[in-house]
C-alpha cells in the first residue's frame, strides 16, 4: 500500500491505513468477467491482492483489510450492509461488507465501497463529519444505522444501512455468489476498476476511462481491448 506510517492500533493509524488502501488497491470486478471464482478466506485474498497485485470488490477488500487490522492489534468486526441505490431502493442483507473498529470510540471503516468516505467515520457522532467537499452522517433508527453522504452542500443521499451484529466470511457466501453469477447483479453487467487519487479518482467503467481531478471530470472512450489493457496496467498495475 506504499504505507510508511505508524503501526500502532490507534485512530490515526486507522485513518492513514484506510486512505493508503483506497489510493493503492483498486475496487474492481475483473475476476467476475474472467470466470475466476472469488474465494473468501484470508489466504486466498492475500494471494490475490498482495501477491498478484489485484483489487477486488467489497467482500474481498474489506475482508483482507480486516485481517490486516487484526494483525496490527485492532479489534475489528465485519458487518452486513444493505446498499441503497440512486432511486432509494434498499438492497438485501449482505449486499455489502463494512467494518466496525473498536478503539476509544467505535469507528466505521470501509475500503470496499468505491467513491465514498476516504477516512473512517466516528460511529456515534451525531453531527455531520466533513471530508473535503463532502459530508457524512450516521443516523440511528432502532437497531439500524444509516450512512448518508452530501456532496458540495447538495441533497443528503443514503449510501447504505447496517446493523452492528458481527459476521464471518461464510455469512456473505450466498450474496458473493449472487454478485458473481446473477444477470441482475450490476457486477456482472460491465467491468469496473477504480481507485482514489490524491486529487480525485480514476476509473475504468466499461469501455470508458474517467478521471476526476479537483472536481473536474474528464471522460474518454476506449476504442480497443488493447487500449483497455494498457490503461489497466498503467494506472492500476494490473496485467493479465
Amino acid at each position: 500500500m506504499n504505507y510508511h506510517g505508524s503501526l500502532s492500533p490507534t485512530a490515526e493509524t486507522l485513518k492513514q491505513l484506510q486512505l493508503a488502501h483506497l489510493q493503492t488497491v483498486p475496487f474492481e470486478n475483473l475476476s467476475i468477467h474472467r470466470d475466476e471464482p472469488i474465494v473468501l478466506n484470508d489466504a486466498a485474498l492475500y494471494d490475490k491482492i498482495v501477491h498478484r497485485r489485484r483489487g477486488g470488490f467489497c467482500y474481498e477488500l474489506n475482508g483482507l483489510f480486516a485481517a490486516l487490522l487484526r494483525e496490527l492489534g485492532f479489534n475489528v468486526e465485519m458487518l452486513s450492509a444493505q446498499v441503497v441505490d440512486g432511486s432509494g431502493v434498499v438492497g438485501p442483507p449482505f449486499d455489502h461488507m463494512t467494518l466496525l473498529v473498536h478503539l476509544e470510540k467505535p469507528w466505521l471503516a470501509d475500503v470496499g465501497f468505491g467513491d465514498s468516505f476516504l477516512e473512517p467515520l466516528v460511529l456515534d457522532e451525531k453531527s455531520e463529519q466533513r471530508q473535503g467537499n463532502r459530508a457524512y452522517k450516521i443516523l440511528k433508527e432502532d437497531a439500524t444505522l444509516k450512512l448518508l453522504q452530501q456532496i458540495d452542500d447538495g441533497d443528503w443521499k443514503e449510501q447504505y444501512r447496517f446493523t452492528l451484529r458481527p459476521y464471518e466470511y461464510s455469512d456473505y457466501a450466498e450474496m458473493c455468489q449472487y454478485h458473481q453469477t446473477s444477470p441482475n447483479s450490476h457486477f456482472t453487467k460491465a467491468r469496473i476498476c477504480s481507485r482514489a487519487t490524491p486529487e480525485g479518482r480514476i476509473t475504468l467503467s466499461g469501455m470508458r476511462f474517467i478521471t476526476t481531478t479537483l472536481g473536474d471530470r474528464h471522460e474518454e472512450e476506449i476504442t480497443s481491448e488493447e487500449k483497455y489493457q494498457g490503461l489497466l496496467k498503467e494506472h492500476f498495475g494490473i496485467t493479465f
